[in-house]
């Protein structure tokens, strides 16, 4: 989502500001600013509707120096995309603030402002906040306290930077639910909502937690507590490549994080199987002991790390032979619900900073759930950090906001936890040996599978003109369908709907017709042919099936009928496999259509408000 970077230091910082945004992009945005206090103490800002290459390109025409400022890349909630509602807002020409996240009581405190004399420019909620410190300041003693004292105001979520043109070399920052970093250096320190943004001026950095207030200096920081406190938090060195944000060869990012998968599943898998089974140590501190208790499992995720989870919800239930529920998060944590007894907690989230899904943990804290775990492709995320246990899918930076490489590692990992529950509810003798062994053969068969991009290209351009899509799966299949739609919109903007091949006399059979493209995904399994006798009744009403098919299942061309044949996998890791043929379809599609494939409209990577 929205993006934060900034920067206190002896040399000019409006390159490494606007360095910054450009490495967010990849979070999906609308407008971009940057404010800077120059040498005379008074601060300059620019920002412009669209990308951050518009912001770059006016930066240029009329340079900013100083050594002080803060950036964004704005996400629109309150007020359309325009220059007028970009950050940075500022406050009588003194204060200039950015801010990720959602202010809820913004109403009443316009009205108060309103009252004490200020003038509003924007319709963000975020220029209350601005506003609300710079009448603060009145009646403390410098910016620290005033932001200290209108925190405690806000309601809602938000990550805050803030400078004024009184105290030219201090940033003041502040964390609660919109996760914040600071980057430090030497004679220079840095701040951002991801440290992606800071990796080219460092590796060193330090995470608040929620509640913090910072203060930063080119020499030095400080961090409060929201209860007053000062706090030492931990230096962590960070040694993953910066070159994980570059694209390479490829044409998108999308594209490369797909040819990823065969790789980063290695990773995954890593360390965490051999020739006998899996190693349950490599799943944290105390998991052994946990999985011992567990009974039962509730999973709680949002959008493709939904699908993630119910495929697992197949897997648990069908191999562990433990009761599996799956929900979304912005759901979840807005219902009552009973919790049995020796129930594990499990959150799935690439970004571990999903505003929904953070806040059903922090829920479920409370409501006796025997641990919590999460599924995270971050380790010094949120979700991590305040879980018992963290499973990490090690897939690297995912920049394309469709996610694919983090979808697949979230489901080995998936299946990697089904074992070790399994392990203790009677899983069938021989079924962890399969299970491993099909997991060795997981990377090749990706592979294979990738390799049949060109066939499929072929298939997406007769997709190309269309407006409407169905995506057919049956069983484990279903969520992999799921997941196909999802992608198809969300990168081609063309409608696109799931359904179980089954429900089709239900409803959607309603729809079928020779300009609507019906996809299914169809591995050689116990349902396939009950799935056969679903794709009849497509063609019987002139339906034009594509059909990603096992080799054996006897699935060939005809009139209506495209298949491409998908190399024949073990069932357990077919949803996987299955998986990849409808990220490359998207794919093709969405580069056919001329859409932008890694920022999609209206779409962010990490999604942290409600």
């Amino acid at each position: 989502m929205c993006g934060i970077v900034g920067a206190v230091a002896r040399r000019e910082v409006a390159a490494i500001l606007l360095e910054g945004l450009k490495r967010l992009e990849y979070r999906g945005y609308d407008s971009a600013g940057v404010a800077i206090i120059d040498n005379s103490d008074k601060i300059k800002f620019n920002k412009q509707a669209g990308k951050v290459e518009i912001l770059e390109q006016s930066v240029q025409s009329t340079p900013m120096l100083g050594h002080t400022g803060i950036a964004h890349t704005r996400w629109a909630t309150h007020g359309k995309p325009s220059q007028a509602n970009a950050h940075p807002h500022l406050s009588n020409n003194e204060l200039a603030l950015v801010h990720n996240g959602i202010i809820e009581n913004h109403e009443e405190l316009r009205d108060y402002l309103i009252g004490k004399g200020y003038e509003f420019l924007s319709e963000t909620d975020t220029e209350v906040i601005a506003h609300l410190i710079n009448e603060n300041l009145k009646t403390k003693e410098n910016l620290l306290q005033a932001v200290k004292d209108s925190v405690n105001q806000l309601e809602g979520a938000f990550g805050l930077a803030v400078i004024h043109r009184k105290e030219p070399d201090k940033i003041i920052a502040a964390r609660s639910g919109s996760p914040l970093v600071l980057g430090l250096g030497l004679g220079e320190n840095f701040l951002a909502s991801d440290q992606l943004a800071l990796r080219q001026v460092t590796d060193r950095f330090v995470y608040l937690e929620e509640g913090d207030i910072a203060e930063i200096t080119p020499d030095s920081y400080k961090i409060w507590e929201a209860n007053g406190q000062s706090i030492k938090r931990p230096t962590e060195r960070i040694k993953e490549s910066a070159e994980a944000a570059d694209k390479g060869q490829y044409r998108h990012f999308m594209l490369k994080e797909i040819y990823e998968q065969p790789d980063v599943v290695k990773n995954t898998l890593r360390g965490r199987i051999n020739p006998a089974g899996i190693i349950e140590e490599t799943m944290g501190i105390g998991a052994q002991a946990v999985f011992d208790r567990i009974e039962s499992v509730q999973i709680v995720a949002c959008g493709t790390s939904f699908h993630a989870g119910t495929v697992a919800k197949y897997w648990i239930e069908g191999l562990a032979n433990v009761p599996c529920r799956v929900e979304v998060a912005s759901e979840f944590r807005y219902r009552k619900f009973v919790v049995p007894k020796n129930k594990l907690l499990v959150t799935i989230s690439q970004s571990g900073e999903t505003a929904d899904t953070l806040a059903a943990l922090r829920m479920a804290k409370q409501l006796g759930y025997a641990a919590t775990m999460t599924i995270c492709n971050v380790a010094q995320s949120s979700l991590v950090r305040e879980s018992d246990l963290a499973l990490m899918t090690n897939a690297g930076p995912e920049i394309g906001v469709a996610s694919t490489k983090a979808f697949t590692t979230q489901l080995v990992a998936l299946l990697l936890l089904t074992v070790a529950i399994g392990r203790r509810h009677g899983m069938e003798d021989g079924l962890e040996k399969d299970i491993v062994e099909a997991l060795h053969t997981l990377p090749q068969l990706m592979q294979e599978t990738l390799d049949l991009d060109r066939s499929i290209y072929q298939v997406a351009e007769q997709f190309a003109d269309k407006h409407h899509a169905l995506f057919l799966g049956r069983g484990v299949q279903y969520p992999v369908a799921m997941e196909g739609a999802l992608k198809l919109k969300e990168i081609s903007y063309i409608h696109a709907e799931s359904y179980p091949a089954g429900e089709l006399k239900h409803g959607p059979l309603a729809l079928v017709d020779d300009d609507m493209p019906v996809v299914a995904v169809a591995p050689n399994d116990e349902l396939l042919e009950k799935l056969k006798s679903n794709l009849e009744e497509v063609q019987a009403r002139g339906g034009q099936l594509f059909v990603f098919a096992d080799k054996d299942s006897g699935f060939v061309d005809e009139t209506g009928v495209t298949v491409i044949n998908v190399p024949h996998v073990a069932d357990v890791i077919a949803p996987i496999i299955y998986t990849l043929p409808l990220q490359l379809l998207s794919y093709h599609v969405a580069v056919l259509k001329g859409t932008d494939v890694d920022q999609p409209r209206n779409l962010a990577k990490s999604v942290t408000v409600e």
